[in-house]
């Protein structure tokens, strides 16, 4: 592969404010950051809502709408709403954003996981919100819920509105709910698929482990595109990996708040420029968003609601 999609996934719906000041929270820092990690080299950006006096996930329509016109207005990066959403969300409230701005790429969960963030809660001395401590701790008894009826429900609405699912890869079982749901007609081949790795409750980031990702992958889904991310300390190492491999990489501030050993990342654009770098030096040419739409045959921007 001659050409790399750089995503950059700008708050996500993992860390709290507490763990980083460089955290985007309102919808002005967010689109700032998405910008950023586009004029860095990302062609793709992940986003989540917040609340921009709290800081907790949101599922809050104005919120996704002032990010995505922000972000438009500014750049013609690709945009791939969530709909993970946040901690504890309706399934209603997840996919609504399909619905209301119809994206080009959205995240698509492939299965249900013990999606577990409590070991982090007696690292954080100072919390800065209250709810920020008791969403940790929930995760202790949380199962992200991905059902076949749920995914279904998903993909029909994305297929509705034109919108390609990113398939959120956790762990080897997940690859075969791919398949069953291509069998069915859910899923239209090539699909697109995003191997996430370090997860409590998913696959630990190793190579093997990524290696073994893609053999069964091959085996089960034939044609694909894919990418990988990896959380925490693991970021830079495993996308250095995937480069080599032949894939596509995520990085950003949902996955890790840290640009190097015990350095905070100001923005999500500090490890998109350490990920370009890796790339270029493998003599690997940096997709633009128009080579992502054409890559991942996407519907074009003139074709969103935002």
């Amino acid at each position: 592969m001659s050409k790399v999609i750089v995503t950059a996934a700008i708050t996500g719906a993992i860390h709290v404010p507490s763990m980083s000041p460089y955290l985007p929270i309102t919808p002005q820092q967010i689109a700032d950051d998405a910008v950023k990690a586009y004029e860095a080299g990302a062609a793709v950006v992940h986003i989540h809502a917040r609340d921009p006096k709290t800081g907790q996930p949101s599922a809050d329509m104005e919120h996704y709408g002032e990010i995505l016109r922000k972000i438009r207005e500014r750049c013609d990066v690709v945009v791939c709403t969530t709909t993970g959403g946040g901690l504890g969300m309706t399934k209603e409230d997840r996919i609504k954003v399909v619905t209301v701005f119809k994206p080009e790429l959205a995240s698509f969960n492939m299965g249900s996981l013990n999606f577990a963030l409590y070991p982090v809660v007696e690292k954080i001395k100072d919390y800065k919100f209250e709810w920020e401590k008791k969403y940790l701790e929930f995760t202790e008894d949380f199962v992200f819920s991905n059902t076949f009826a749920t995914m279904k429900y998903f993909l029909q609405t994305m297929n509705a509105h034109g919108t390609r699912a990113e398939l959120e890869i956790y762990d080897l079982g997940m690859i075969n709910n791919a398949a069953q749901l291509i069998a069915e007609g859910y899923l239209k081949p090539p699909v697109y698929m995003q191997f996430v790795l370090g997860i409590l409750g998913g696959l630990p980031a190793s190579v093997p482990n990524l290696v073994t990702l893609l053999g069964t992958a091959r085996e089960l889904i034939g044609k694909f595109n894919w990418s990988v991310c990896a959380a925490g300390r693991h970021q830079l190492n495993i996308c250095a990996a995937a480069l080599a491999m032949g894939g596509n990489v995520r990085v950003g501030l949902e996955d890790s708040l840290y640009a190097g050993k015990g350095v905070l990342a100001t923005s999500s654009a500090d490890q998109v420029r350490k990920v370009v770098n890796i790339a270029r030096e493998l003599s690997l040419e940096i997709a633009t968003p128009d080579d992502a739409r054409s890559m991942l045959e996407l519907k074009g921007l003139e074709k969103v609601g935002f």
